[in-house]
C-alpha cells in the first residue's frame, strides 16, 4: 500500500481504504463483535429515539444501522466522514432522515455546528494524539445541544498499533468535568475500552 497525503490521524484509514474500499476493514475495528459491544454501550447510556444525532467519523453508518435493527429511530441522523469510500457506502444505505457529509471534523470543527441533540464519537478518537483528542472533545461538547457520548481506548490492551492512542478514564472524566459536572462512563463491556457521556444542563 502507498502512503497517502492524509493527516497522521487519518492515514491508517486512508491506507486501509486503498485495500478495502468502503468495506468493514477500512473502519479498523478488530471485529464486528467488538464494534457491536461499543454500540451496545452507547445505547445503554443514551436514548436515541426521537433525538437529532451527529456521528463524527460515522464510517458506513453502522451505528445507525445497529440502532434501527433494535427499533431505535433518531429523528435525524447526520454523519461526518473524512474517508470518501466509507462516506459513499454510508450514503448507499439510503437511510431516511439521514445526511452524510464528506469532511474532517478535526481540521474543520465548524462542521459540528449542526444543532444536534447528541454528538457521538465511536472509534473515531482512537488515532488522535492528546492535543487533538482534547480539542475534539471540547469542540463536540460545545456543538451538542444536550450531550456528548464517545468511546475511546482506555488501556494499552487494545492499543496494539503504533497509530492507536489510549487514555485513562479518570483523566478523560476530569477533562469532561471541566465542561460539565454531569459525567459518567462504562468500562464493563469490553476490556480496554471506555464509553463516556457528558450531559449539558437543559433549561426548562
Amino acid at each position: 500500500m502507498t502512503r497517502s497525503n492524509a493527516p497522521n490521524y487519518l492515514e491508517p484509514y486512508s491506507i486501509a481504504a486503498q485495500r478495502f474500499g468502503g468495506g468493514f476493514g477500512s473502519l479498523l475495528w478488530a471485529s464486528p463483535r467488538t464494534q457491536r459491544a461499543r454500540f451496545e454501550a452507547l445505547a445503554r447510556l443514551v436514548d436515541f429515539n426521537g433525538r437529532s444525532v451527529l456521528d463524527l467519523g460515522c464510517g458506513r453508518c453502522d451505528l445507525l444501522e445497529y440502532l434501527i435493527s433494535r427499533s431505535i429511530v433518531p429523528e435525524r441522523y447526520i454523519g461526518i466522514e473524512a474517508i470518501a469510500a466509507l462516506a459513499q457506502t454510508a450514503r448507499e444505505k439510503a437511510f431516511v432522515n439521514t445526511e452524510v457529509i464528506d469532511g474532517d471534523f478535526v481540521k474543520s470543527p465548524q462542521l459540528m455546528e449542526v444543532g444536534a441533540d447528541v454528538v457521538i464519537f465511536s472509534g473515531s478518537l482512537n488515532t488522535l494524539e492528546p492535543d487533538l483528542f482534547r480539542s475534539a472533545i471540547q469542540s463536540a461538547f460545545a456543538a451538542a445541544r444536550q450531550m456528548l457520548v464517545f468511546n475511546f481506548l482506555s488501556t494499552p490492551l487494545l492499543a496494539g498499533k503504533p497509530f492507536l492512542h489510549w487514555y485513562h478514564p479518570a483523566d478523560v472524566a476530569k477533562l469532561c468535568q471541566a465542561l460539565t459536572p454531569d459525567v459518567s462512563y462504562l468500562t464493563d463491556y469490553l476490556d480496554g475500552d471506555c464509553t463516556m457521556i457528558a450531559r449539558k444542563k437543559v433549561e426548562n
